[in-house]
């Protein structure tokens, strides 16, 4: 059962503007980036469905999340299928994140008021995702539709909620540029949690990048 109401995740994916994209097969790992997110203020954590047994992981890290991180809203993503959404709705996902447009999705989360984000390249797509109950849809790979797409989507169509995955930066030019085209919020994986400070469990290193990203965000936003 879901902590958070879809709504609830919406409105914070919107206050905080970041969300961390993450997957390690290391439940002790996980636990320590999750912290060191919290830490940092980030209210909204997708865990990707990315290695074998990875449901798992999530179970255990959602139950982790309740007990320390109160506040944090847990959503699994890189979902393709509705078996694989129903099955992290059971263990507790708040939204469901997939790389592409499937409407079986919508349906399984839709049914149980699970956020559902849906990854869309084109401005059919978006459309179809917002005809499906979709609130927020995912821009994704971002790298390659860029900033100049979100601003021409939300010309005609100014009622979108959007989160760009994919060809963001924990850089003050790039996230203004995405920011000022017209972006909700945006995901970052492992420019946010990098593979250096990973390796060598510097889970302080981590938190600090992670608090230095929230507020290059913050400026981002400001000057939009």
């Amino acid at each position: 059962m879901a902590r958070f109401t879809r709504l609830q995740t919406y409105a914070k994916m919107a206050e905080t503007g970041l969300v961390p994209v993450f997957y390690h097969s290391n439940i002790e790992v996980c636990q320590q980036v999750l912290a060191a997110s919290y830490r940092a203020g980030v209210r909204v954590f997708e865990f990707t469905n990315r290695g074998d047994f990875a449901h798992e992981i999530f179970g255990e890290l959602n139950k982790f999340a309740a007990q320390h991180c109160p506040e944090m809203i847990m959503g699994a993503g890189t979902i393709f299928d509705t078996g694989t959404a129903a099955l992290y709705m059971q263990l507790g996902a708040c939204f469901i994140v997939s790389p592409v447009l499937k409407e079986d999705v919508a349906i399984t989360c839709n049914r149980r008021k699970v956020g559902w984000i849906p990854g869309c390249a084109t401005m059919g797509e978006v459309s179809r995702a917002e005809e499906l109950g979709a609130e927020v849809v995912k821009i994704f790979p971002g790298d390659v539709v860029g900033p100049a797409f979100v601003k021409s989507l939300l010309a005609p169509m100014p009622w979108s909620t959007v989160m760009v995955t994919g060809g963001v930066k924990p850089e003050a030019d790039n996230l203004k540029s995405w920011f000022q085209a017209g972006v909700t919020c945006v995901g970052l994986g492992s420019q946010l949690v990098p593979t250096e400070l990973l390796n060598s469990q510097d889970y302080a290193g981590i938190e600090n990048h992670m608090k230095t990203t929230m507020d290059l965000v913050k400026q981002a936003r400001n000057k939009k």
